[in-house]
């Protein structure tokens, strides 16, 4: 795992060290998805908050939470991903890590970069750029509500 990320991971963790790795199947993609546990907590707890119907909920738990595995990340900052976590992202020799927010992806090389172009012909399409985020006058999505 490259060192930044796991940098990333270690702000989140309370000890201040990256140790391990939440990593699950995506659902929009043929990679895997990944975060730091704390991170995981954190979207459990905000799943319990939503107002959402029960059958909705039940796939999250479904496909995220149950679906997900924590990896011990060992000293030189590598990780044993599963093999048929590898064959669902299609991963043989090779792996792209890619930044997303507060999570990250693993990908296939060739797959990342073709979704990559994918993306940006629809970006291009819509109109997409910088400019248009900061001057589309949107407003930031509201916080969920706290019990």
């Amino acid at each position: 795992m490259p060192a930044s990320f796991r940098g990333v991971l270690a702000k989140d963790s309370p000890e201040g060290v990256a140790s391990s790795v939440i990593v699950f199947r995506s659902l929009q993609f043929s990679a895997l998805e990944a975060c730091s546990p704390e991170h995981m907590d954190r979207l459990a707890e905000t799943l319990d908050q939503m107002d959402i119907p029960p059958e909705e909920k039940d796939l999250f738990q479904a496909t995220i939470f149950a679906g997900s595995i924590q990896l011990g990340i060992d000293a030189e900052g590598r990780i044993l991903i599963p093999q048929d976590m590898l064959d669902f992202a299609g991963i043989t020799e090779q792996a792209s890590f890619v930044a997303n927010n507060k999570t990250f992806q693993i990908w296939e090389p060739a797959a990342h970069a073709a979704r990559m172009e994918e993306a940006r012909k629809l970006s291009r399409a819509a109109g997409l750029s910088l400019s248009s985020i900061s001057l589309s006058g949107r407003r930031p999505a509201a916080a969920p509500a706290k019990e």
